[in-house]
């Protein structure tokens, strides 16, 4: 491991030092589907963004196929401090045990893949910070949102997203995952490891299929978050349509939390609609 960060940190130097001729838009999204991408937005851009994500297909007409119902939604800005730093706020339902959840974070890239003679990959660190605003239940000290501490309320995740654009058609990206909740059913483990990757694959000018899968491992039951999707960059909007099993949109939800899986049929519709500011 220090290995590795110590081959991070002279690749980053040797990039920003010798070579500038970067490598752009190895996805055309700051997300894929459930997770983030290496991007960030430039500095001074806002980026307003509106996600959802609605209730399991299976359910059939009922629901109109889950269309009726609200897993999860999402709506937030991430501004860019600089073209490589980014600094969000979002708030997002919430699909698991803890809801109401307000999500900080905090992104920076600090590695750029090079065309030529410099670093073969984009490298992006994530940390985020999510707080939850339920109220308190007082009438049991072992539900999970009797919040006897302050503290109780927060949920940490941090993520190092590796990613390299092959051609003007396809780019791939690992993300190794921690996420540490302050507060768990007796039987669960406060820290959850997982590893996921991203695929982006170009069909026009304009539109991509996109798509990411998120594993945890170790002492848990949460299962894989899986999603597939189709991106459409319009300009000024990036509209994204999607199938995933995950129900929360957060990182600091669905890793730790998921329940659904797609041989169950557990699957919803999704959109993400993503729309940058010059300020």
């Amino acid at each position: 491991m220090n290995r590795f960060i110590t081959t991070l940190l002279l690749l980053s130097f040797a990039s920003f030092s010798f070579g500038q001729d970067f490598v752009r838009r190895t996805f055309k999204d700051t997300r894929v589907i459930n997770t983030h991408s290496v991007e960030t937005i430039q500095k001074r851009k806002l980026d307003l963004r509106i996600g959802h994500r609605f209730g399991d297909l299976k359910d059939g007409w009922s629901t109109f196929y889950g269309l009726e119902t609200a897993e999860d939604v999402m709506i937030g800005v991430d501004y860019g401090v600089t073209d490589d730093l980014n600094v969000g706020l979002h708030r997002t339902k919430g699909a698991g045990p803890l809801t109401q959840l307000v999500n900080t974070s905090i992104k920076y890239r600090f590695l750029k893949q090079s065309e030529s003679g410099g670093s073969p990959i984009t490298a992006t660190a994530l940390g985020i910070w999510t707080t939850s605003t339920m109220r308190r239940d007082e009438s049991s000290e072992f539900v999970l949102n009797n919040f006897k501490k302050f503290s109780h309320r927060f949920i940490l995740g941090g993520q190092l997203l590796i990613a390299r654009k092959f051609s003007d058609k396809l780019s791939l990206q690992l993300i190794p995952s921690y996420i540490h909740r302050n507060v768990v059913a007796f039987d669960e483990q406060n820290a959850t490891i997982s590893m996921g990757g991203a695929i982006r694959f170009q069909l026009t000018k304009v539109m991509g299929i996109i798509a990411d899968a998120t594993i945890p491992f170790g002492d848990t039951d949460a299962k894989p978050a899986i999603g597939v999707g189709l991106e459409i960059d319009t300009g000024g909007h990036v509209f994204q349509v999607n199938f995933t099993n995950a129900r929360g949109i957060s990182e600091t939800d669905y890793i730790p939390n998921n329940q659904a899986t797609w041989g169950d049929g557990q699957v919803r519709i999704g959109f993400t609609i993503s729309r940058v500011f010059n300020l």
